[in-house]
């Protein structure tokens, strides 16, 4: 593959460094086990008082975490079983969880946006899934254009299993593919041909699901430049609406899965960006436009639509076209946000169904956001998310100067102007199409917890 990257090698290798996602800020190392089961519950009140609960629908999160397999890769919170009578205890659980909620919000709660996560949604079965839509949809009321969205991997499922989910409501697929190459399959323990997931996206799409999302990953044990470059010729030839392309981080001190790779197998921090490289430019080259950090679509995808129309917004699933609104998180591990807060419940299944044997929200960290918090998010978010910054609109939200509140910052960013990263004037900061690429480093600046902490070995590297 003839390629040439937008940005430069060494600039890449510049900015090979560990950093936030910014899925949220302050990001979730951050929450506190100070922040309990009242503070939430209190969130959840001010929000069927307050004005929110009439202006903007909820996101739905629920996080399934039972696994058939085990990924060696994996970093996410999951559950290895081949006993499929856990997801029907769990379930009941969940089913618990709502009830908490709707205690203090009410039913009907409008709901915009649904994300089933993992683990491996698709561990259910499709009576278990009906069951599960159908609870959250006599709780909440699902608003008609609404993204919902379920992971899947494709060795659980069929074209049968894929009418249940167009049945269900789902009009958003993303298939964990990772790599296509059987050597790579088979060092991270997740063999499946390419020709299967080649089939189940041309069914998806003659049952008219509105995206496909295709996850791959660069760095994994057994790749190279040579080897990845077939994957992303295949999967140019897929052709998905969106394509998210992580850098495998290897912490095997953190994830125990990890373990199990063989280090001497890894790509070298060359190969890697070589990697990285040829990615960027070859899904370019077909017109995919680079959506954020490690995010592409079809120009003609809503989330490539929102980006050019300076709607795009994150939330802790990523980038999205939906509002910036309240998340209600369900489930072992998962993460939300309500007003003000941030909140994440028990790590593990034990924890979780003793809250809700007790008739607690099972959470157990979070975080109430300060003034200063709020400010920096709404600076992070806008650069993150639109790539620009007007100066007067903070000032005039936020009451302050923002040359004066930001003037460390701004020193900071006066080093990426001369890189060429962003541009800056008397009225904002213009993150240039270059520096697009580097959006992370951009954000990181106004990080005030990272200023403080150099330590940044628990984050993923920022390209």
């Amino acid at each position: 593959m003839n390629v040439v990257s937008p940005v430069t090698d060494d600039l890449l290798r510049q900015y090979d460094v560990s950093g936030p996602r910014y899925t949220s800020y302050p990001t979730a190392d951050r929450f506190v086990e100070a922040f309990t089961t009242d503070d939430y519950a209190q969130a959840l009140s001010l929000r069927r008082s307050g004005a929110a609960a009439l202006a903007l629908p909820l996101s739905l999160y629920v996080h399934i975490p039972f696994c058939e397999s085990l990924c060696y890769y994996c970093a996410c919170n999951k559950i290895i079983t081949k006993h499929h009578e856990k997801a029907a205890e769990y379930l009941h659980y969940l089913a618990r969880e709502v009830d908490l909620h709707t205690a203090l919000i009410g039913t009907g709660q409008a709901i915009s946006q649904l994300h089933l996560g993992g683990g491996s949604p698709t561990f259910l079965s499709d009576d278990e899934l009906r069951s599960l839509v159908g609870m959250l949809k006599r709780n909440f009321t699902f608003v008609a254009g609404g993204e919902y969205s379920i992971e899947i991997d494709p060795r659980t499922i069929d074209e049968k299993r894929l009418d249940t989910l167009a049945e269900l409501g789902f009009n958003r697929l993303s298939f964990g593919v990772q790599d296509f190459d059987l050597a790579v399959q088979k060092a991270v323990h997740r063999v499946q041909p390419a020709e299967q997931v080649f089939s189940l996206v041309a069914a998806a799409r003659a049952r008219g699901f509105e995206s496909i999302n295709v996850d791959l990953i660069y760095g994994l044990p057994k790749q190279s430049p040579e080897s990845f470059d077939r994957t992303l010729a295949q999967v140019v030839a897929l052709k998905p609406d969106r394509i998210a392309l992580y850098g495998y981080a290897h912490l095997p001190e953190r994830f125990k899965p990890q373990r199990r790779i063989n280090a001497v197998e890894l790509p070298s921090g060359g190969a890697k960006i070589s990697m990285l490289s040829h990615s960027l430019a070859a899904f370019l080259d077909v017109g995919y436009v680079y959506v954020g950090m490690d995010h592409f679509a079809l120009p003609d995808d809503a989330l490539a639509v929102a980006k050019r129309q300076g709607r795009l917004h994150r939330n802790f699933q990523g980038y999205s076209t939906r509002p910036d609104c309240d998340l209600i998180a369900l489930g072992v591990s998962s993460i939300g946000r309500i007003g003000a807060t941030y909140s994440q419940n028990a790590k593990t299944l034990d924890e979780y169904y003793d809250a809700l044997n007790h008739g607690n929200f099972p959470i157990v960290r979070g975080l109430a956001l300060t003034r200063d918090d709020l400010v920096r998010r709404a600076v992070i978010m806008a650069l993150m998310c639109q790539g620009s910054l007007v100066f007067e609109s903070i000032d005039l939200a936020y009451l302050i100067e923002f040359r004066s509140y930001f003037a460390k910052e701004m020193e900071a960013m006066q080093e990426l102007a001369d890189q060429g990263l962003v541009t800056l004037d008397e009225h904002g900061i213009q993150v240039s199409a270059q520096g697009w690429f580097f959006v992370r480093a951009v954000a990181m600046v106004f990080d005030r917890y990272l200023q403080t902490d150099r330590t940044r070995a628990r984050f993923s590297k920022i390209i």
